[in-house]
């Protein structure tokens, strides 16, 4: 069985191998993406509706959806696994800040955050660890504090693994990822499922989630 910290080391490596690549494919996509920018200022309102404070996007790569957050008004950083990731997105991006980290251990304080980000982010982690996860972004939101996942929908099938270009992913039924952000203190606002577009294999599927007191 992989341990965690053997299933991170192998993730921040592939991507760091992968960050040339990744940053040229990853280059204004959400400009084709209606549905997912409509997402995104979604929670970008109920963000700004609770009043000022931080947001975090874990798992920001190279940084194009954290500019787009910052472009929607919100006081946003990035963090990620990958160091090699995060050259592409200051180079890209120096008026934001971006910190190599881990999601399911973050280098923040209790309740500090408005709102957190994970975009296509807890993909490559195993079912086992996604508690774990969704405990540490409910422990560094605030209470009423906003949390976007984005993720690859299993289309009605069980929890399944796949062959992601950079390494291992899985796909989530987005009842189950609902019902286990629920046993870790969230309460769903909404949901959003799009089809394949051209050039993607799988169904997408969006929860905007709410931590409660």
């Amino acid at each position: 069985m992989t341990e965690p910290s053997s299933y991170l080391g192998t993730t921040a490596g592939a991507y760091d191998a992968m960050a040339a690549r990744y940053a040229e494919f990853a280059r204004d996509y959400l400009d084709s993406l209606p549905l997912d920018r409509a997402v995104l200022a979604a929670f970008a309102e109920y963000v700004r509706a609770t009043g000022p404070g931080p947001v975090a996007e874990l798992g920001c790569g190279t940084g194009e959806v954290t500019a787009h957050l910052r472009d929607l008004g919100l006081d946003v950083f990035g963090v990620d696994l990958s160091p090699a990731m995060l050259d592409f997105a200051r180079e890209a991006h120096p008026d934001l800040r971006f910190e190599v980290g881990s999601m399911d251990a973050l280098d923040l304080a209790d309740g500090t955050l408005n709102g957190v980000v994970s975009w296509y982010s807890v993909i490559h982690t195993p079912p086992r660890e996604i508690p774990g996860c969704l405990a540490e972004f409910r422990r560094v939101l605030a209470a009423g504090g906003l949390l976007l996942l984005a993720f690859f929908e299993s289309e009605g099938g069980p929890v399944s693994a796949f062959d992601h270009k950079v390494t291992t992913a899985y796909r989530w039924p987005i009842g189950e990822l609902a019902a286990l952000a629920a046993e870790a203190g969230f309460t769903e606002v909404g949901r959003m499922l799009r089809e394949p577009g051209e050039g993607e294999r799988f169904r997408r599927g969006h929860l905007l989630l709410r931590r409660g007191e």
